[in-house]
């Protein structure tokens, strides 16, 4: 049945949140939860298991420039806490929260185009 669907580039679909198989279904159902399937062409995303890899990438870009903000206000201005809330707070959230469901979404396109499975001893 794969190889009724034409290969779709995992940046392509997985970003927008489309179906890794078809392009046209939607994958998540709410901000971060997948659905069971595909409503177009069926595919069940019982395969995809992105686990923490949004996050991981969310920390290393994002949450990393947050906290070297929050030391420089610290540093060079003696900023009091308020002004860290105020700075840091939407700047974190600005940062961090957008760019999971894309990457999240990527991932699991990348596991279906790539067929990535569990690992298995020969």
């Amino acid at each position: 049945m794969d190889t009724d669907y034409p290969p779709l580039a995992p940046m392509q679909t997985g970003v927008r949140g489309r179906c890794p198989r078809c392009g046209r279904g939607h994958m998540f159902n709410g901000f971060l939860t997948l659905q069971p399937q595909c409503e177009v062409c069926g595919l069940d995303y019982a395969f995809a298991d992105p686990a923490d890899g949004p996050a991981f990438f969310v920390i290393c870009f994002a949450c990393i420039p947050s906290v070297l903000l929050g030391v420089w206000l610290e540093v060079a201005f003696s900023a009091p806490i308020w002004v860290q809330l105020l700075v840091t707070g939407p700047f974190m959230l600005a940062t961090c929260i957008p760019p999971l469901r894309p990457l999240k979404g990527w991932l699991v396109a990348s596991q279906y185009f790539y067929k990535a499975e569990e690992g298995k001893l020969a």
